[in-house]
């Protein structure tokens, strides 16, 4: 007997319709799984096996011969949603159950008793499904909440395969789950940290609002102690939240990764990631036999903070520059090429030398010149060149931290934030910008209108300090983010002098 039921698999952030088939047949006992699996997804027919047995069902017999079919063929089968159609099918197969699986989606992975596990990527294939035109998805229940943010198609959360069996005998009916409104996640966000925390340093505390406004990345140089850190973790508190199209993206990219929280199926907070300086680069940028999302990926819509930045290793800041240029990541295989998406906020930050002490005034530099520039030639120009802001922090004298009141508080400063980024949503309507750093050479032409005496002084400013032109153009959107914070539809010569500060200050 043949049977066929459709399950999905995961392409990088994406997923395709698997056809899974299965044939039984009388002959010498075998099951075979064949349509390029992975170990994992062979280990299932152990995992079949038991639950159908536990789950009252009669597994394959020892005069069974029973062969898998994972179509098409010639794309790579991993992990173990394959469980619960294989178990599904074999089921259809050997007519120990009648329903009609026409629009009908099996994924979960089956424990030895039966019960269904948790899975990744449930959003991913919900999203696909109601494109394929799908009625119905089985998944586990521990994966319900997540695919019902996905409106439009029915979720049936299943415990267990005899659950399953139950329900589609029609002797007990489970419930599908009710669509969820995502604004419920959207209550008051709590931030460890607060910018108020931070005594003085209020030229950084400017730089890092107008990163946190246009999405411009950051460099912090000073010495050790000085607050770069505590700046850098606090930048998350003044951003916005997420809006529901930039949720869901994080989201999805979340899920296939298997790092989404088990009580919250939507992330509304920008994510913020601090991978160590010992991290590979595929750790940063993705990758694996199948790749899937690295760091850079995970801070996509939020904040990437490289503490320590010249630490990393050479070929790690190098893979850098094409993320940070393109706004994406593909990485290829022989198997294929994978695109992931990667706008992120990149904050980083170093030392001005390997002791840390070359630019405060109050402890000395035990380091040569020799040394000092082998350090900071750690960091190449062209990667240097992609980093919009480069901010000095300065040591904080004791008095400030003794008696300097606190600044602003995260709250005040995230107001003036969201409404340069109102200003920003309301200018690119209707295309895929978000912020000002995503525009290209063409959107600074329709968006970033400038006055005279800001067009003279970033001429000047190009043929003293012989800026680039990606210098150029990142000066220009740094202006019209800072003309943003100020109300002002024209840049003006403030903004772009402000904007000039904010390059730096050593021979890219």
């Amino acid at each position: 007997m043949h049977a066929k039921v459709i399950s999905a698999a995961i392409i990088g952030l994406d997923c395709i319709p698997i056809d899974v088939e299965v044939d039984v047949s009388i002959g010498k006992f075998s099951f075979v799984l064949v349509g390029l699996p992975d170990t994992v997804v062979q280990e299932s027919k152990s995992r079949v096996q038991s639950a159908v047995k536990n789950s009252g069902a009669s597994p394959p017999r020892f005069n069974h011969r029973v062969t898998v079919s994972l179509a098409p063929a010639d794309v790579r089968k991993e992990g173990p949603v394959f469980d619960l159609p294989i178990a599904m099918a074999f089921l259809l197969a050997t007519n120990q159950l009648q329903f009609n699986p026409d629009k009908k989606l099996f994924v979960g992975e089956l424990g030895l008793d039966g019960r269904l596990r948790r899975i990744k990527g449930a959003l991913s294939i919900a999203l696909m499904a109601k494109e394929k035109g799908f009625e119905t998805i089985f998944l586990p229940e521990a994966n319900a909440q997540e695919a019902a943010l996905v409106s439009g198609i029915e979720i049936i959360p299943i415990q267990s395969l005899s659950h399953l069996l139950l329900h589609l005998e029609n002797t007990k009916v489970i419930e599908p789950v009710m669509s969820i409104n995502i604004n419920e996640f959207y209550k008051q966000q709590e931030y460890i940290l607060d910018f108020a925390y931070v005594k003085g340093q209020e030229h950084a505390k400017r730089a890092m609002e107008i990163a946190a406004s246009g999405g411009h990345n950051i460099l912090l140089q000073g010495p050790p102690g000085s607050g770069k850190t505590l700046l850098a973790r606090s930048l998350p508190s003044i951003l916005p939240p997420l809006v529901i199209d930039e949720a869901l993206e994080v989201t999805k990219i979340y899920s296939v990764s298997g790092l989404l929280s088990h009580d919250k199926p939507l992330v509304t907070k920008r994510p913020f990631r601090s991978p160590h300086h010992t991290a590979s680069g595929a750790a940063l940028v993705g990758g694996g036999t199948w790749p899937k999302p690295g760091e850079i990926s995970l801070a996509h819509r939020g904040v990437l903070f490289l503490d320590e930045f010249p630490e990393f290793s050479h070929h790690v800041l190098e893979s850098l520059r094409q993320p940070l240029e393109d706004q994406v990541i593909t990485v290829s295989r022989a198997q294929g090429t994978i695109s992931f998406p990667a706008k992120f906020t990149l904050v980083a930050a170093m030392n001005p030398c390997p002791c840390g002490y070359a630019t405060d005034p109050e402890k000395q530099c035990i380091c040569s010149p020799t040394a000092i520039s082998r350090y900071q030639k750690r960091i190449s120009g062209p990667l240097l060149d992609r980093i919009d802001i480069h901010i000095e922090v300065p040591r904080i004298k004791h008095d400030e931290i003794e008696n300097g009141k606190d600044g602003e508080s995260s709250s005040e400063v995230r107001k003036r934030v969201a409404d340069a980024r109102k200003i920003q949503q309301k200018r690119f309507e209707g295309s895929s910008l978000i912020t000002n750093s995503e525009m290209t050479s063409r959107d600074i032409q329709n968006f970033c209108k400038m006055e005279d005496s800001a067009k003279d002084l970033l001429k000047n400013a190009i043929e003293q300090l012989r800026f680039s032109v990606r210098a150029y153009h990142k000066i220009i959107k740094l202006g019209r983010t800072i003309a943003d914070l100020d109300g002002s539809d024209e840049i003006k010569n403030i903004h772009i002098a402000e904007a000039i500060q904010y390059r730096p200050k050593i021979d890219v």
